[in-house]
């Protein structure tokens, strides 16, 4: 549940692009990079405690919900406003572009979190138990790149160009995989709590 929620929410919020100015540079992204890091972090906890094929329900999940948000914003967008409702444009302005952005989030994201469920559950069957962040972060560098490079492509293509798209795709990439580096502590914690239970559940069985 909370890896579809996250995932309706960033496709909603990456309508935005952001820029930011810190000290000489100027970073551009987009509103989705606040919540979205999270879903590869519940992606790598799927796999890691349940394996490809589970993780992979937990994800066509996703798509399947992405694509019911998105046609239903289109057929609000598209219908006439009622009496007093003076936001018709605004919301078609904003909501309206999800559409694209959920075309450009389901293509990266069934590449990417497939890519990174893919690569955490081969870095294990390799290296077994052992190397836990080896796994997290070596998924999550390819995954992400992959998640990247095809929503940036897609969504803002030809809206931005040149190098602030350049810079649009380096700070994301750069920083969905920072986010991951920085919870790694907690995504150990999550996994080990899920194990433990999953185990206690399977002994009281």
């Amino acid at each position: 549940m909370s890896f579809v929620a996250l995932l309706i929410l960033s496709n909603i919020a990456a309508t935005k692009l952001i820029g930011l100015e810190i000290g000489p540079a100027f970073l551009v992204f987009d509103g989705g990079a606040v919540l979205f890091p999270l879903t590869y972090i519940l992606g790598d906890v799927l796999a890691e405690v349940y394996g490809f094929q589970r993780a992979k329900r937990a994800i066509l999940m996703g798509f399947a919900f992405s694509i019911i948000a998105a046609l239903t914003f289109l057929v609000v967008g598209a219908a006439p406003a009622g009496p007093g409702y003076e936001n018709q444009d605004a919301f078609v302005a904003v909501l309206g572009f999800v559409p694209r952005i959920v075309a450009a989030s389901v293509l990266g994201y069934l590449a990417g979190q497939l890519l990174n469920s893919w690569v955490l559950v081969k870095i294990k069957g390799r290296w077994g138990e052992d190397h836990l962040w080896a796994r997290l972060l070596g998924s999550t560098l390819v995954g992400e790149f992959a998640d990247t490079l095809i929503f940036c492509t897609v969504a803002f293509y030809g809206v931005i160009t040149g190098a602030e798209f350049l810079n649009y795709l380096i700070v994301g990439y750069v920083y969905k995989v920072g986010v991951e580096v920085v919870l790694l502590p907690v995504t150990y914690r999550v996994i080990a709590f899920i194990k433990k239970a999953e185990s206690k559940q399977v002994a009281n069985v």
